[in-house]
């Protein structure tokens, strides 16, 4: 067996073990909660009977322990249980909202990775220039804005003062390309504010380590131009630290899209959750935590083995 297949196989295992410890501390966190669905379900004005009654329909009544291996068993059979808000399959409420996420964080996506790779290519190529310096001040300024104050703003720009944009993100049921985009042009923009910084730093940072390097200075004095330097020599060496940004930057856009979805009416998987901690909807909530973690384990995993593919090192030891 290859070294490369066996790293690959041992980030896998790591992977597995990971999403089982990270299961574990959902169901905790979640348990600890004050109140219950019972409790949020008859109100303020149901008796203890009443609510002890509803507890134990609910199965609230048994050991964590076994609660935990129930709900265990079911996300491994694709079974997550029935909500406790509305008595309907967590599968098919999920179901209704995750392409809608997935939609989202994909347009989002498309738009931020080019513009942040760029951004951060550029900036490398000519650091210490008045272009370089220009670029990390609007980048800082971008990672420091908080996302409820750009959309905020964005919502008063474009939607109230110009009445370019929608201020809620409703597309029709098929719509157009031309529909589409302006329903989602403002919440696209709002993550890609804060995740185009973030990767376009570390980018920068992954092309300035290569072109510090022997090999390039080498190539530099053979004649070859500072465009090809970079682009040919060195950010084929940096794909394993830039994956790795853009790994780490899209993660955010499924869990970190909760105020964008909030803000903006969004029917996503993020807002769904808030929902579900309001209603004390243990087992939507959970399931929803549980999307978010697998989402982010799954582009560290994908980041891992790229990084492994893209090191000579370890596909030729």
């Amino acid at each position: 067996m290859s070294a490369t297949l066996v790293l690959i196989l041992r980030r896998l295992g790591s992977a597995a073990v990971t999403l089982l410890l990270v299961s574990m501390v959902v169901f905790a966190i979640s348990s600890l909660l004050p109140g219950d669905a019972a409790s949020e379900t008859l109100g303020q004005s149901a008796t203890p009977e009443a609510v002890a009654a509803l507890r134990a329909q609910l199965g609230l009544n048994e050991p964590a322990h076994l609660r935990y291996l129930h709900w265990l068993a079911g996300l491994v059979t694709g079974d997550p249980g029935r909500s406790m808000a509305n008595n309907l399959p967590v599968r098919e409420i999920i179901a209704g909202r995750l392409p809608k996420s997935l939609l989202l964080a994909g347009l989002t996506a498309a738009v931020a990775v080019p513009v942040a790779l760029a951004i951060g290519i550029f900036s490398a190529m000519y650091r210490g220039s008045r272009l370089d310096r220009a670029l990390n001040v609007m980048t800082l300024s971008m990672v420091a804005a908080p996302e409820f104050l750009v959309a905020t703003v964005a919502v008063l720009v474009f939607a109230v003062k110009l009445r370019w944009l929608p201020s809620l993100t409703l597309a029709p049921e098929h719509p157009t390309l031309g529909e589409l985009l302006r329903a989602y042009a403002l919440p696209v923009m709002t993550l890609c504010f804060v995740i185009i910084a973030q990767m376009a730093r570390m980018t920068r940072a992954a092309v300035i380590d290569q072109l510090t390097q022997p090999y390039v200075e080498m190539a530099a004095l053979k004649g070859v131009r500072p465009a090809r330097v970079a682009l040919i020599h060195a950010l084929p060496n940096a794909i394993g630290p830039i994956v790795n940004a853009v790994a780490l930057s899209l993660s955010y856009l499924l869990g970190g899209a909760i105020i964008v979805e909030t803000i903006f009416n969004y029917p996503g998987i993020a807002s769904l959750m808030v929902d579900a901690v309001t209603s004390r909807d243990m087992p939507l909530l959970q399931a929803c935590a549980m999307i978010f973690c697998t989402a982010y384990l799954l582009l560290v995993l994908v980041a891992d083995v790229c990084a492994i593919l893209a090191n000579p090192r370890l596909r030729h030891p």
